[in-house]
Order: structure tokens, then C-alpha cells, then sequence
């Protein structure tokens, strides 16, 4: 018996296959939401505006002969204050780890700038690569999406829709034969390593982008200042950080509309969450500039990048 055959339980066969699979795109390509509907369940918060995704969060996806870590990354972009720095950072690095690289990209869309900096970034890494043609649904007879083929060495390209759920078993057998031999790293039906405090302050966030308009998306971070579990019930204390004043006054809203809003979407959402009744108190605070201060972003859980950006 070799080392490798030696890690495995009796429960598991030699030919079992485990993984992680660095989800990469720019902005609002759809990576969160194609993750989503691979689960079959919401893990990461999804909006029609670009940087809805900040963190790593991971996917876990699987099946008798599988286990896919897809790990979903901010997208890639131009960074313009240390908030920024940390996404495009957090997205680089989960390209140094991976075992195989999903590439997302809009179909419905030809080629920028962006596509072609993450292609030529993505073709210097030894990893094996998969081109996800997203947003498919979008795309007419007369499609453009071949352009991206001639900017990458990948595996396979498949077409895929996140939002009508096509193409997602293609793409699922395609990256499995692409990860290494090894065990389940995590128990069958988790899904997340997302703790529910993060789930609360991201559903928030959520609901907040929906509902605000022009910067307001951007200059937004939420803190779970309290989060307390009873019999029936969760206690929910939010503070929610803006850049200015006048930020303030819109997520609060005339007569606390705004606010009142926010705080009703997120509740039902936390609700099915958690599947408990939720109390849910937010309060707005101005801290100018956060998106530049190290420091009350590692208070709030934003590991800052050491060095250069990746």
C-alpha cells in the first residue's frame, strides 16, 4: 500500500477525486451566481452590480466521486483604495492554490481590456484551465463569445447560463477529471465554511446594493456587532459603516424608508437562513474613508495584502 492508498478510510476509493477550483473573472461576469446554481442553494450574495463579491468564500460541491472546492474570488479589476488592493490580492492568491482554473467570462460580451489581463495572467499559470462561457442566454445567433478562445491555452470551453442553470452538468464533469486523487477535505452536505455571522452581514450588504443607488454599493461595509441564538429566536445587531454624511442620510432614507426597507428584505431572507424568527436592529455610522483605513478593515475581517498586488 502506497502513502496515497494509505490516506484513504475503507468508505473511500482510490479513484476518488478532491479539489479546489479558483473561480477567476472580472466584474459582474456571473461567478457568483454560476457557484450558486452548481449548489444548488445560495452561498454567496449575488446583485446586478459589479464588486458585489469581496471576499474569498468557498463552494462546496459534492458527489460520490467528487468533492469540488470552488472558491469564489472578488473580480478583477482596477484597484483604486486598499479595499481594492484586498479583492484583486484575495483573487490572485487563490490562483497559487488551485488545482484547476475556471475562467468566467460574459459571452454576451466581446473581450476588454480586463479579460485580456486576467488571460494573459492565467496563461503563465501551470494549472489546467476551463473557459465558462457565461450568460449564454444573452448571447443572439450571431455570436462574438469565440474571440476569447484565441486568448487563452485552456482545457475546454463550455457554454453556460448561472441564471437558467444550462450547461451546469457539462461543466461539473469536465472539471472533475482535472483534479487530483485524495479524500473529501469536508463532510458530504456542507456546503459553505461560511460562519452565519458573515452569511448575516453579507445578506445585509445584499440588501443595501438592491436598494441604493450610484456609489452607495461601493462605500458600504457591515459589522455584526451582537449575534445571539435563543430558543426561537436570533438577535441581530448590524452596524452599517458609509464614507460621508450624505451617504448616511440615503441608506437611512426620508422618515428611515430606506433603512426600514433594508432591514425588512433582510430579515426574510435570514429568516430562511437560519429558520428561526430574527430580530434585526441596524444602526448607520459615518467613518470617513474606511475603504482606505488597514486598520478598521482587519477589525472587520479584511486581511490586508502584504507587498505588491499579485
Amino acid at each position: 500500500m502506497d502513502e496515497l492508498d494509505s490516506i484513504f478510510s475503507d468508505d473511500w476509493d482510490a479513484d476518488h477525486r478532491s479539489g479546489a477550483a479558483a473561480v477567476i473573472g472580472r466584474p459582474n461576469v456571473g461567478k457568483s451566481t454560476l457557484i450558486n446554481a452548481i449548489l444548488g442553494q445560495k452561498i454567496a450574495i449575488v446583485t446586478a452590480k459589479p464588486q458585489t463579491t469581496r471576499r474569498r468564500q468557498l463552494g462546496i460541491y459534492t458527489r460520490p466521486e467528487a468533492q469540488i472546492l470552488f472558491v469564489d474570488t472578488p473580480g478583477i479589476h482596477q484597484p483604486h483604495n486598499c479595499l481594492g488592493d484586498y479583492m484583486v490580492k484575495t483573487a490572485h492568491d487563490a490562483l497559487k492554490d488551485a488545482d484547476v482554473i475556471l475562467w468566467i467570462v460574459d459571452a454576451s460580451q466581446a473581450p476588454n481590456s480586463q479579460d485580456r489581463h486576467i488571460a494573459a495572467r492565467l496563461n503563465s499559470m501551470a494549472a489546467p484551465k476551463l473557459l465558462a462561457l457565461n450568460k449564454i442566454d444573452l448571447v443572439g445567433k450571431a455570436r462574438g463569445h469565440s474571440h476569447y478562445l484565441t486568448l487563452i491555452d485552456t482545457h475546454k470551453a463550455l457554454e453556460t447560463s448561472g441564471q437558467e442553470k444550462r450547461g451546469i452538468d457539462e461543466l461539473v464533469a469536465s472539471l472533475i477529471p482535472l483534479l487530483p486523487r485524495g479524500p473529501r477535505y469536508y463532510p458530504a452536505e456542507q456546503a459553505s465554511e461560511a460562519s452565519l455571522r458573515f452569511m448575516a452581514a453579507e445578506t445585509i450588504r445584499e440588501k443595501i446594493i438592491e436598494l441604493a443607488s450610484e456609489e452607495i454599493p461601493y462605500a458600504v461595509a457591515v459589522d455584526i456587532n451582537r449575534f445571539k441564538e435563543k430558543a426561537n429566536i436570533t438577535i441581530i445587531e448590524a452596524f452599517i459603516y458609509v464614507e460621508r454624511d450624505s451617504q448616511k442620510g440615503i441608506i437611512i432614507g426620508r422618515r428611515g424608508r430606506m433603512i426600514k426597507q433594508i432591514g425588512i428584505r433582510a430579515r426574510a431572507d435570514l429568516e430562511k437562513l437560519l429558520e428561526t424568527q430574527v430580530h434585526l436592529d441596524t444602526r448607520v455610522k459615518v467613518l470617513k474613508n474606511w475603504r482606505s483605513n488597514e486598520q478598521f478593515m482587519r477589525r472587520i475581517g479584511y486581511k490586508m495584502p502584504k507587498g505588491k498586488r499579485g
